[in-house]
Parts: structure tokens; sequence; C-alpha cells
């Protein structure tokens, strides 16, 4: 069985509703436990006692009235008691954190979905996170059409109500998609685009193949001598 890498290793998901991060997310989570891995799953907004009870704000239909700044600095609460009490200490002790959402979603939703400025933006997050980012970050594109469709399948499935995000879909969702992609362009390296429209097969094949690479740099690290030719070029 592999020894696990230390220090731990932060994978987050991301993607608008309905984008199929429940699927993925459950067979990330149990192909890195196969592997050896202590795995630590994690949720935004929530994932700690306090967060959820801001997720219960920040998501309650009957609170239409929030301002876009409140709901950004509730987040940013959120995520820093995430950082704080779950991730930080997982990671140190060598875990994966496998998180449901996590900073890029304030770009998409805070930044791009709502208009807040971008130094706001940033600002919070550096503060939530120190210096801490996802080592690999999946994002599961999915045009908002088929996003709102499938939205409307599982509501009639489940009897379920929209919640305060949901509701507002539509526009936002396409604002929200474009921030994901806008920082998917900035960040190609970290951030690694699926078309969630393929069978959840075929998108767990192609995640499972990033997570697998990601694993496997933190085994055989290439060395410095290296990393420097590969970016002055050959000798």
């Amino acid at each position: 069985m592999p020894t696990p890498i230390k220090p731990g290793k932060l994978i987050s998901v991301e993607g608008v509703d309905a984008c199929g991060k429940g699927s993925q997310i459950a067979a990330i989570h149990s192909h890195l436990e196969a592997a050896g891995h202590t795995v630590v799953q994690v949720r935004e907004p929530g994932g700690t006692p306090i967060g959820e009870q801001l997720r219960e704000v920040l998501l309650d239909s009957r609170n239409q009235a929030l301002d876009p700044m409140t709901e950004l600095l509730l987040m940013a609460a959120s995520r820093a008691q995430l950082v704080a009490e779950v991730i930080a200490p997982a990671l140190a002790r060598g875990d994966c954190v496998l998180a449901d959402r996590f900073h890029d979603s304030g770009h998409a939703y805070q930044y791009r979905g709502r208009g807040l400025p971008l130094a706001h933006v940033e600002a919070l997050e550096n503060m939530a996170l120190g210096d801490l980012r996802p080592d690999l970050t999946l994002l599961l594109d999915l045009p908002v059409s088929t996003s709102l469709e499938r939205m409307g399948h599982r509501g009639h499935a489940t009897g379920a109500e929209k919640d305060r995000i949901e509701l507002e879909a539509g526009t936002l969702f396409e604002r929200v998609r474009a921030g994901y992609l806008e920082r998917a362009d900035q960040e190609p390296g970290r951030i690694k685009v699926l078309d969630a429209r393929q069978s959840i097969e075929a998108v767990r094949q192609a995640a499972l193949g990033h997570v697998d690479a990601l694993l496997e740099a933190a085994r055989n690290p290439v060395p410095a001598s290296l990393r420097r030719h590969s970016l002055n070029g050959p000798c």
C-alpha cells in the first residue's frame, strides 16, 4: 500500500450547479482511499459547525435581501473557519483534503457573478487562506442551459425547493461560468477543465487521471536542475 504524501494535498472541485460535482467527488474519495490515503472531505460554504450555520444564512431562500458584500463577508468567514479548523490541520497530518468548492468560487460567484470589486474579493481571500491554495482544481464545465435542465429534473425528482442561489440562476450562472473559465485561463497548471456534458464515467476517468498525475508528481518531484533546464530551454 503506498505511503501517503506528507504534507497533504488539497484538491478542489468546482462548477455551476448540477455539473456533477457530487458524483465525481465520491469517485475521487474512493480512489484516494483505495490508494492508501486518508481523505478529509469538506464543502463550501460549510464544513464546520460555524460554517454550516453560515451556510444556512447564505442559502436560505427567504434571504433574498442579502447584500452582495454581506454575502462575500459571510463566505470569507466560513472559509477562514474551515481552513483553521479542518483543512490546515489535515494537510499538516499528510491527509488529502477534497473540497466541494473552494476559493475559486469567490472569483466566479462574488467577483464575476455579483460584480464586486476584484480587490475586495482577493483581499478577503488572502485573509482567509494565507498562502494556502489548492494543489489541483477540477472545473466541471457545463453550459448554463444544461445546468438549468438538470436542476429542473432534480427538483422534480426530489421535490426539493430551490435555495437562494438557485432561485437567481439564469444570467447569474452565465456570469459565474464565465468567471470560472476566466480563472482557468489564468491558472492552467492548477485548474483542469473537464467537459461535464460527457458521461459520468468519461468525466470520472479524466478526473482520476489528473488526481493520479498530481500524486505521482509528489512522489517523484522533478530535480531542481531539470526544472531550470525546462524553464531556460535545452543546454
